[in-house]
């Protein structure tokens, strides 16, 4: 273990961003108090810009207050903060089948059919969270519904609004493997059903590393054939995204340390370490957003962009894997990437971070909140970086 660095220190500065800036913003300035629900479209001071009501970042704040409640301090504002975006949801969120819809007006009103599933595995986890925070049976049963109607999803995710035409080029996507990987975890508790979850967890595990991890790349692929799970040569085909590879990654450490498999941490280490040599821009610094396997320019004119969740996922799975095997190479990457964070994502002028940087890193969007940015990836990376620097200071 380094004796070099001060872990406690760094620790503490974690503690305060999550607990002096980041949640106060939330707390105060996403909660709409005449709805229900919250406002996701800040600006750079906090300001709403837009009403809509985006499901999976409700779903995904619901998580997180009812989490830190669970997990961290018993602070009756964050519980009240959870349970009002539950109950806005209970109203407004879903369908008789409990797909959840996209997105809402500020009322409620549906705006956008429940085509993403990650509406429900986000709002799966908010009321497991939930429900072990209050005990109330009707969060726990909202999550196991939700649980049952997204592995009968799961083969055809999207459903009835895919726009692909069907047969022509199936695939399937690296994403939904990889987040049920993490939900598994949130929800075994409510699920109550080990073997359920002993199939699901496997099978996420063989989908993420045995057929969209490719070896010779060193690196997950987002799409593959549905069929036989080979490569397709095309645009979707050819995209790897760094980020989702290396938060899958200590998604999957997580599992190895729920199985007592250290075989399986090991092999999750040494992928994440290739995915972020691969995925560092050498030249401005910083994690790229898309890749293409082959070298050929991307279609997503964001490709370069520096994204704050990429670089907060990447920085969670190098410590959590130099805390589990002491590797250097791991907290090596992991002060690059927190040197990067506090000097290009953190406002030294307003709360909240950042989200949205050009390649060389400078602000490309002041906004601290929007359709895809919530109060999601930098309260949990706090949270997650923190206790584990604290672990490694003891």
């Amino acid at each position: 273990m380094r004796t070099d660095i001060d872990f406690a220190a760094m620790a503490a500065r974690y503690r305060s961003e999550l607990l002096c800036n980041v949640l106060p913003f939330w707390l105060e300035k996403s909660q709409d108090k005449e709805y229900g629900g919250y406002f996701t479209c800040l600006d750079r001071q906090g300001n709403v810009f837009d009403t809509d009501k985006f499901v999976w970042l409700q779903g995904r704040e619901v998580w997180m207050f009812s989490m830190l409640y669970n997990s961290y301090k018993k602070d009756p504002a964050w519980l009240e903060c959870a349970k009002q975006g539950a109950e806005f949801l209970l109203r407004h969120g879903y369908t008789g089948d409990y797909d959840f819809y996209f997105s809402l007006t500020r009322e409620g009103r549906p705006l956008i059919h429940p085509y993403n599933i990650f509406s429900n595995t986000f709002a799966c986890m908010a009321f497991a969270q939930l429900a072990k925070a209050t005990g109330d049976e009707r969060y726990a049963s909202v999550a196991k519904e939700t649980f049952r109607r997204i592995l009968e999803r799961r083969s055809n995710p999207k459903g009835p609004w895919l726009k692909a035409v069907p047969g022509t080029r199936p695939m399937k996507d690296f994403a939904l493997p990889m987040i049920i990987c993490n939900m598994a975890l949130e929800v075994e508790e409510i699920i109550d059903d080990p073997d359920l979850m002993e199939k699901t967890i496997d099978e996420c595990l063989h989908e993420v590393l045995d057929v969209f991890y490719q070896p010779d790349l060193g690196v997950m692929v987002e799409n593959l054939s549905s069929v036989d799970g080979s490569l397709v040569d095309c645009f979707e085909g050819r995209r790897i995204n760094p980020g989702h590879d290396l938060e899958a990654l200590w998604f999957i450490e997580n599992l190895g340390i729920r199985k007592g498999d250290g075989k399986l941490i090991e092999k999750a280490v040494d992928i994440s370490l290739r995915v972020i040599e691969y995925g560092w821009d050498e030249k401005y610094g910083g994690i790229f957003y898309f890749m293409d396997r082959k070298g050929y320019p991307p279609q997503e004119l964001e490709w370069d962009q520096k994204l704050w969740w990429v670089h907060i996922e990447a920085a969670i799975a190098m410590l959590k894997g130099y805390q589990l095997t002491s590797n250097e190479k791991c907290l090596d990457w992991f002060l690059k990437l927190d040197d990067y964070l506090w000097k290009h994502f953190k406002d030294k002028d307003f709360p909240e971070w950042f989200g949205y940087l050009d390649r060389r890193g400078e602000v490309l969007l002041p906004l601290k909140g929007g359709k895809w940015k919530g109060c999601f990836h930098v309260p949990r990376g706090l949270y997650q970086i923190g206790n584990i620097l604290e672990d490694l200071s003891r």
